[in-house]
């Protein structure tokens, strides 16, 4: 028995104002629209349709979907805020968690909100119209049933489907302000389609998807962030948790010089190469977030650098790790457990190193056609007061030249010296940050005929007076940069004799 029970008193919010706050979450229309679709995809629906008309301030956007529809009752719950606890336990399949995602996603775009649903052939409709309640300064969360009035063929095409629900938004002052133009609309369709491309793009991909979306009757396409066939990728790691299996793959995109122009700028994805590197973290294959390093780093957080920008790792986590990683309303943010931090740290590391060095090195790296480690011309050396870039007179083309000059190899030394001692860091470091680029190297951009001028030198060199093989010379060409490139022309080369000295 409680001698001294605590006071309390009932606090209810007054729902205009909670309504109006609430309108305040941060999302973007292709944002509000994922939420939607997640609604739709958790009921089973196999299609999603998008219209958006345009018609000034009175413009709309309808989605309507063929999953299992809602009764009466289950219509009304979903319409009413908070009407789910996050900890109840949800299907496997479940993309939602707080009960509260169709109404605040829409609500921050339109004023009104209308759905319709049908359940083996009967239907319901209900709406919030904050218009509405702004008129009623006594109501409290009062739903109304039905379209507005002048809305009813809206909610139309709903009426040949024994099942499926219809979203509608209107009054959208938060997407139609002022100045808005029906430019703009296309602008804002373009982005949706963007969006929805990338947080979708498992479930809509393949030849037989499990989902199709339209905007305005035009299917829309996935974007594959990871470029799967022609991206480098590592092993799945797995790690069993509380909360359930976590898997991980880490890819490395092709270097620019790999792709063509329209396979670049489709890799860009909406947010560009540089804001679409790192994690893409993944519910049930619905894209949460797409980019960035989670705040991993040894020591200090890395960020987002062009350097590292062909690196994008897939995250799955299963729906009943929301809590352990943080997941927030939006499905926009998610902070890794302390206990992963250092796996992922680990797995991050290799991918950033190795997406750094296909940066730097234009797609080539290290490895050469022959297996053995590449000659490069130049050395890099770490000291305790920085780094320094030294030519390496073992490269079979300075080796060349410093054997045979004779009297003349002080200059030559002195040349190379010079060459050495006035590398362009700083213009290089510029360039680069500018043109968010390396410079072109490694005769890119040359013709073959230019190209193998210079190999050939080189070649005549190894055979003739250095006594080599000529398949000896071959693999040694495909063994040093930046030759082990261009392994055809290297296979084409032919040992010239000395020049004739016919008479006249």
């Amino acid at each position: 028995m409680i001698l001294n029970p605590p006071k309390t008193r009932e606090a209810p919010p007054r729902a205009n104002p909670m309504l109006e706050s609430l309108r305040g979450m941060g999302y973007s229309p292709a944002t509000a629209l994922a939420d939607i679709i997640d609604n739709s995809i958790s009921a089973g629906a196999t299609e999603v349709r998008i219209d958006l008309a345009w018609a000034g301030p009175e413009s709309r956007i309808a989605v309507l979907d063929n999953g299992s529809g809602m009764s009466d009752p289950e219509l009304e719950s979903a319409m009413t805020l908070g009407d789910k606890s996050p900890l109840d336990k949800r299907s496997a399949s479940d993309l939602g968690r707080f009960g509260m995602g169709m109404k605040t996603a829409s609500l921050s775009q339109c004023r009104r909100l209308t759905v319709a649903t049908v359940k083996d052939g009967a239907s319901c409709c209900l709406r919030w119209d904050l218009n509405e309640l702004i008129a009623r300064p006594q109501a409290k969360w009062l739903m109304f049933e039905g379209p507005a009035p002048g809305s009813e063929a809206y909610i139309s095409p709903l009426e040949a489907k024994a099942n499926g629900t219809l979203v509608l938004w209107e009054l959208m002052d938060r997407i139609v302000t002022e100045g808005y133009t029906v430019q703009d609309f296309l602008n804002m369709a373009d982005h949706v389609e963007a969006h929805l491309a990338m947080v979708f793009h498992r479930l809509i991909q393949g030849p037989r998807p499990r989902l199709r979306i339209l905007i305005n009757g035009r299917p829309i396409a996935p974007w594959d962030p990871f470029m799967v066939g022609r991206s480098w990728s590592s092993p799945i790691g797995r790690k069993h948790t509380p909360d359930g299996l976590v898997e991980v793959e880490c890819f490395v995109l092709p270097h620019k010089d790999k792709l063509t122009e329209d396979e670049w700028k489709a890799g860009a994805g909406p947010n560009g190469w540089t804001a679409q590197q790192g994690f893409y973290i993944y519910r049930n294959e619905r894209l949460l977030l797409a980019g960035g390093w989670l705040g991993l780093g040894p020591g200090r957080s890395w960020n987002r650098e062009e350097s590292h920008r062909l690196a994008r790792i897939r995250l799955d986590i299963p729906n009943t790790a929301d809590a352990a990683w943080k997941i927030d309303i939006k499905k926009s943010t998610a902070r890794p457990p302390v206990a992963l931090r250092p796996w992922l740290t680990s797995l991050a590391e290799h991918a950033r190193e190795r997406a750094r060095k296909v940066f730097a090195y234009r797609g080539s790296p290290t490895p050469s056609p022959t297996g053995t480690p590449l000659e490069q011309a130049w050395r890099v050396d770490h000291t305790a007061t920085g780094v320094r870039y030294r030519i390496d007179e073992k490269h079979p083309a300075i080796a060349a030249v410093t054997e045979a000059a004779g009297p003349l190899l002080p200059m030559v030394k002195a040349m190379l010296r010079v060459i050495q001692e006035t590398v362009p860091v700083q213009r290089i470091w510029l360039d680069t940050a500018e043109n968010k680029e390396t410079p072109r190297t490694a005769f890119a951009g040359d013709a073959p005929a230019e190209i193998v001028a210079v190999m050939r030198t080189i070649y005549q060199d190894m055979v003739g007076r250095r006594g080599m093989t000529p398949e000896l010379a071959k693999r040694a060409l495909l063994s040093t940069d930046p030759f082990q490139n261009f392994p055809s022309l290297v296979d084409k080369l032919q040992v010239e004799g000395p020049p004739s000295t016919g008479s006249s």
